[in-house]
């Protein structure tokens, strides 16, 4: 039995894909997957501190968790954008849905075999799943209603990304982390057998929140199954063959659109600034505050992604109000003084003014990809076009690899947030770019 809207909530016939009006249950529905990767992307944060003690890794090695998670993301992105060219929407949700049960499913065995590669290959297939879920939902969310309100649209899915990163912290807090002595303290004091029993017990309490996860996963499932959706297609699509390009075709005409090509790089360096951020605030805390565990030190990741959803609901009136373009300068010129500030600042604010980045984080995402997207003028390469700035999240892979390796270098990890202070300042000057280029009349406000 599916569950049906009416005809003309459904009905896609606009000649661009959009729809003349949005079908909100179908829209709401779909907003539910956007916390779903946020779950996964806190609970990495968490694994970050655990593995770092566990495998005693550095700062770049332990960054490596990021690496699995965002290179799966790149790797499989065009993929999965074939595979909504020629199946839809919404059935890319459900294989990412499908392909996230079974990435969750791979704890279990990577807890028993304690290894560090065991538990990366996990992520990388959890990673898989999420790049099938946000190439299909970004994009989806974005087309489900008129194209004027796309990027408003996509915020209002993306306000939901901050309570799933909520929700992964604080399964970590609670069914990872002991509140007893810091992870390296009690490594530390134990040898031989004692000290394999306690790393056993240690990793095996990182799969339990993903048993939670799974649960979740497989409702969700079932309600897209017995969900219908409409399809967004452009209407020369549905016409005829010819309208389908090719992967070649669609490469070259996205390389030769300036405007496109600046926000991957935007979305490059905005999905890397907010991956560092959030890898290294759990142990920026344990580095400042002596006698700090682990257990506490997330409460600072807490604060951190209250900030990040807190921040989403002022930038979303801003934008509906002023040019989306001017707040997000503002927002960049903003971030970038406080993580210059973190970097050079007294050591007892450092991890409050990180926290307090997170306040400047909600709009960037769905503003550069809805505005990026928008770039794109003829629809039929809208689902490859989705898919590459997808892959722009590969800078998760790399700028918290970055970062930790400026900490190992320098022997800071405070000093190393001024890697953050850059790509802050790179968003600016691509937002300076947008508000000179784009039209009065496709803002906001």
């Amino acid at each position: 039995m599916l569950i049906k809207s009416s005809a003309r909530e459904l009905d896609s016939s606009l000649d661009d894909g959009y729809l003349d009006r949005t079908p909100y249950f179908q829209f709401i529905l779909l907003s539910l997957l956007f916390p779903m990767w946020g779950a996964a992307a806190g609970l990495n944060d968490v694994l970050i501190a655990q593995f770092k003690s566990v495998f005693t890794l550095s700062d770049a090695a332990a960054a490596f968790v990021q690496s699995a998670f965002y290179g799966g993301y790149f790797l499989i992105a065009i993929p999965a954008s074939r595979f909504i060219k020629h199946t839809s929407y919404k059935a890319a949700v459900m294989a990412g849905l499908a392909l996230y049960i079974v990435g969750c499913w791979l704890f279990f065995p990577a807890s028993q075999m304690a290894t560090y590669s065991m538990f990366l290959v996990a992520i990388f297939a959890i990673a898989v799943g999420l790049s099938f879920l946000e190439t299909s939902a970004n994009t989806y969310s974005s087309m489900l209603g008129p194209r004027r309100t796309s990027t408003l649209r996509l915020n209002i899915s993306q306000t939901f990304t901050p309570l799933g990163n909520l929700a992964g912290i604080i399964l970590g807090k609670y069914l990872v982390f002991d509140d007893t002595a810091s992870l390296e303290q009690q490594i530390r004091s134990v040898q031989g057998a004692e000290r394999q029993e306690l790393v056993d017990r240690l990793l095996g309490q990182t799969l339990l929140p993903y048993k939670y996860i799974l649960a979740v996963l497989v409702v969700l499932l079932v309600l897209f199954a017995i969900t219908q959706y409409p399809r967004c297609r452009p209407s020369a699509e549905a016409a005829s063959k010819k309208a389908q390009a090719s992967i070649g075709e669609t490469l070259k005409y996205l390389s030769t659109n300036a405007m496109f090509l600046k926000g991957i790089a935007a979305q490059f360096l905005y999905v890397g600034l907010q991956t560092a951020v959030w890898s290294f605030t759990i142990r920026l805390a344990l580095e400042t505050m002596p006698g700090l565990n682990e257990h506490g030190a997330t409460d600072y990741m807490i604060f951190g992604f209250i900030a990040f959803f807190i921040g989403k609901f002022p930038a979303n009136f801003l934008m509906s109000r002023f040019s989306a373009s001017h707040v997000l300068i503002a927002y960049g010129a903003i971030g970038a003084v406080v993580l210059t500030a973190v970097s050079f600042g007294p050591v007892g604010w450092a991890v409050w003014g990180v926290v307090l980045t997170n306040l400047l984080m909600g709009p960037c995402w769905p503003t550069i990809f809805g505005r990026t997207l928008d770039t794109i003028e003829d629809k039929r390469y809208q689902e490859t076009g989705g898919a590459v700035l997808v892959m722009a999240i590969v800078g998760g892979a790399i700028i918290p690899a970055v970062q930790g390796a400026v900490s190992d270098v320098s022997g800071s990890l405070q000093f190393s947030f001024l890697v953050g202070a850059v790509c802050f300042a790179a968003i600016m000057l691509f937002f300076i770019d947008q508000a000179r280029h784009r039209s009065p009349a496709v803002e906001p406000g």
